[in-house]
């Protein structure tokens, strides 16, 4: 599986944006998929989930801001964040598995995209 993150960019506090991970390969309907976040100067964190089954979960730091879903049809999972803040500053990564555990620990995760930059100005 290959993963490939766009949507980034340079926005202000207040507005939205829509990250998405497209994937290559064969049973991608089959893996969990995660957005993380690495921020300036520290560690890359959880940010979404998204089991096979359409579960999700959160990071708290998101909660009720960002939206992750995604189209088998097209191998393709979105963030969808909204009210971003200066905060949300970061490089969004994709990250694919079949185990949810290695994607909500952030271990052993098979595969990762390249990441998008997104800043958020004040």
């Amino acid at each position: 599986v290959q993963l490939q993150a766009s949507g980034g960019g340079l926005v202000q506090a207040g507005d939205s944006l829509r990250l998405s991970c497209a994937a290559s390969g064969r049973a991608f309907s089959s893996y969990a998929v995660g957005w993380f976040r690495q921020a300036p100067g520290k560690e890359r964190v959880f940010a979404a989930l998204i089991t096979s089954g359409g579960s999700t979960n959160y990071a708290d730091s998101v909660k009720g801001r960002f939206t992750i879903s995604r189209d088998n049809a097209k191998n393709t999972v979105f963030l969808q964040m909204n009210t971003l803040k200066p905060e949300d500053t970061a490089v969004y990564y994709c990250a694919a598995d079949r185990s949810t555990t290695s994607i909500m620990r952030n271990k052993g995760i098979d595969y990762w995209g390249k990441g998008t930059q997104v800043t958020v100005s004040s």
